[in-house]
C-alpha cells in the first residue's frame, strides 16, 4: 500500500511539472508573439506618432506583466505603476500637441508622474531593504 502511494505521488508530481512545463512555452509563445504583433502592426501603418510609440510601450509593459505573472505566479505592483506613467506621458503629449494648452492640467499631469516616480522609488528600497524570504507565503493566507 505504501509502495503504491508513493509511485502516486511521483506520478501526480511529475504530471504536474510536465503540465506546468508546458504551460510556460505555451505562455513565452504567447508574449513573443504578442510583442511582435504590436511591433508589426505599427511598421503596417506605414507611421509612428508618438504617441502610437507610447502606446506600443504600455502594450509591451502589460504584456511583460503577465508573461512575469504566469512564470511566477506573482503580479509585479511596479510594472502596473510603470504603464500608468506611460500612459499619463501620452496624456501630456496629446495635451501639450494637441491643444497646446499651458494651464493647470498640465500641472496635476506632471505631478502625477512624480508621485508614481517617487511610489516606484519607495517600492524598489523596500524590496532592497526587506526582500521576501518566502515567496509563497502570500499565496497560503
Amino acid at each position: 500500500m505504501l509502495e503504491t502511494m508513493r509511485r502516486l505521488g511521483t506520478a501526480t508530481n511529475s504530471l504536474h511539472r510536465g503540465m506546468k512545463d508546458a504551460v510556460d512555452t505555451f505562455g513565452a509563445l504567447l508574449v513573443d508573439a504578442f510583442h511582435y504583433l504590436a511591433l508589426f502592426g505599427m511598421v503596417a501603418q506605414g507611421r509612428a506618432s508618438l504617441a502610437d510609440i507610447l502606446l506600443l510601450f504600455i502594450y509591451l509593459e502589460i504584456g511583460a506583466m503577465v508573461g512575469i505573472y504566469f512564470k511566477t505566479t506573482r503580479l509585479p505592483v511596479r510594472y502596473l505603476i510603470y504603464v500608468a506613467i506611460t500612459a499619463l506621458g501620452r496624456m501630456l503629449i496629446e495635451i501639450v500637441g494637441a491643444e497646446h494648452r499651458t494651464g493647470m492640467d498640465i500641472l496635476v499631469i506632471t505631478g502625477a508622474i512624480l508621485l508614481l516616480s517617487f511610489a516606484v522609488l519607495v517600492l524598489r528600497f523596500g524590496s532592497y531593504k526587506y526582500p521576501s524570504d518566502r515567496p509563497a507565503a502570500d499565496l497560503a493566507r
